[in-house]
């Protein structure tokens, strides 16, 4: 493993694409901070990695488009789409990423995004499976022959 920043965070970032809690916290130090901007910060490996066990269990994807990342020192900066998947549901939104790197490990994780359209694009992931069961709900009954 590196300790170049940006490698580590980018490391991470596919850790937990590929839903797999126990890499991506190889890449966190023990006294980790993680918040989700302005929800309350988890402090510590075991707090974030309650969270990431939470979303891997009850997620079924995940996804994090990185459009620009830059580095200052043991800074780095992410400009990305995340999605995250449910079965057929799905939602993407813009989140802003700050990390910091000491000695190869993140100690802080902070995201940014803005919560209406994460909120929007949660209910447009709901539409989408709602439209899709009624269409297969519709076919069935389009196929059904009258009883006589």
């Amino acid at each position: 493993m590196t300790d170049e920043p940006q490698a580590v965070v980018t490391g991470f970032l596919k850790a937990l694409e590929d839903l797999d809690v126990d890499r991506a916290l190889t890449f966190a130090a023990s006294d980790i901070v993680y918040q989700n901007v302005p929800l309350p910060p988890a402090r510590g490996v075991a707090a974030v990695e309650k969270q990431l066990r939470f979303m891997a269990k009850y997620g079924s994807g995940f996804e994090a488009r990185t459009h620009h990342i830059a580095a200052d020192g043991n800074v780095v900066l992410t400009e990305r789409t995340d999605v995250l998947r449910r079965g057929a549901w799905e939602a993407e939104f813009w989140v802003c990423g700050t990390f910091e790197v000491e000695a190869g490990r993140i100690v802080l994780w902070r995201d940014y995004f803005d919560w209406t359209t994460f909120l929007a694009a949660s209910a447009k992931g709901a539409g989408r499976v709602a439209l899709a069961g009624a269409r297969t709900l519709l076919g069935r009954y389009k196929g059904r022959q009258p009883v006589r």
